[in-house]
């Protein structure tokens, strides 16, 4: 069973992100009644917190088909105006990590997203020409995880803008019964929240650890995943409490005992754990710093306190505990 099968189809099956929901559903009943497309959507948030899900429900709830592609794959102004002449009357079209689109391309959206127009040149030199074609009434979802790398006038032309943030433990577990009730698992409500307690707020760690976790019971022999089950497979997984792994707490000692806890660039740091930089800065930090255990300043990223008493070291320092 693929991932598409877990996902709500339905706004009024998504859980969580509530002011999104109300203000989303506003917007769908209004352009349905008009019967006309809604406008462009810019979805942002961190990795894992719902929004190609959310796109895939605007095109459900408006009753249209939906195109997906991504920024990374549209190399040329070619590749996107071949999916714009395809696209039918109020379709969706969804691009992920959409401030990856390369300024040429980027460039041809313009028209697309406000007069529903495509400017393509034809030939070069002296007998180039200018070819306008009429586009049909489309919407545009974006999706970025970095929304400071968008271009304000791409940014402008979104009407409508909805920022994800992390889950309560409470919708985790709404959603991880959901979804086992999706792939036939047997997960009581406590073992539920057990696995809730530790996916960093995130939904789509909260479906992978609970594959995970039937893994284990598979193994075991076990028909349901108790809170029992569920705490000695993530120990064996070794997530603490936090949710946090060996490589964010690899992360953490890093910081404190290389650089003294700090400051530290990201470069500095990404090449002292042998990781990429971006991949630090939109999959790692998001949560530690929602822990309150790193912090990220002018000068570089800096641990507090906090993470000092968490993992029970000193302060090289001065010797104390920070």
């Amino acid at each position: 069973m693929n991932t598409h099968e877990i996902r709500p189809k339905r706004l009024a099956d998504y859980v969580g992100q509530e002011e999104v929901r109300k203000e989303l559903s506003v917007y769908l009943s209004a352009a349905a009644t008009r019967g006309e497309a809604l406008d462009h959507v810019l979805l942002t948030g961190y990795p894992g917190l719902g929004k190609t899900t959310l796109a895939h429900i605007i095109a459900e709830e408006l009753g249209s088909k939906i195109h997906v592609t991504s920024g990374a794959v549209l190399e040329r102004p070619g590749d996107l105006a071949a999916i714009l002449t395809n696209l039918s009357e109020r379709d969706v079209l969804f691009i992920d990590e959409i401030h990856r689109l390369p300024a040429a391309v980027e460039e041809i959206l313009y028209p697309a997203m406000e007069d529903f127009r495509l400017d393509l040149v034809v030939g070069k030199g002296p007998g180039a020409r200018l070819l306008k074609l009429s586009l049909p009434r489309f919407t545009l979802v974006g999706a970025t995880t970095r929304s400071g790398l968008l271009s304000a006038p791409l940014r402008d032309r979104f009407g409508i803008t909805f920022k994800l943030d992390f889950y309560r433990e409470e919708e985790l577990q709404e959603i991880l019964l959901r979804t086992a009730k999706v792939l036939q698992i047997e997960l009581e409500p406590e073992g539920a929240l057990e696995i809730a307690k530790r996916a960093r707020g995130t939904p789509r760690i909260a479906n992978r650890l609970l594959r995970r976790i039937w893994d284990f019971a598979l193994v075991e022999g076990k028909s349901t995943i108790d809170a029992s089950l569920a705490q000695k497979a993530l120990c064996l997984m070794d997530l603490d409490d936090w949710g946090l792994g060996p490589f964010d707490r690899l992360l953490i000692q890093t910081i404190m005992e290389k650089f003294d806890g700090g400051p530290v660039g990201l470069d500095t740091l990404a090449t002292a754990l042998c990781e990429d930089p971006r991949t630090l800065e939109d999959v790692y930090e998001p949560f530690l710093i929602r822990c309150g255990f790193l912090r990220r300043t002018r000068r570089g990223r800096v641990i507090t306190s906090k993470a000092y008493e968490y993992l029970g070291k000193r302060s090289l320092k001065d010797g104390r505990l920070l």
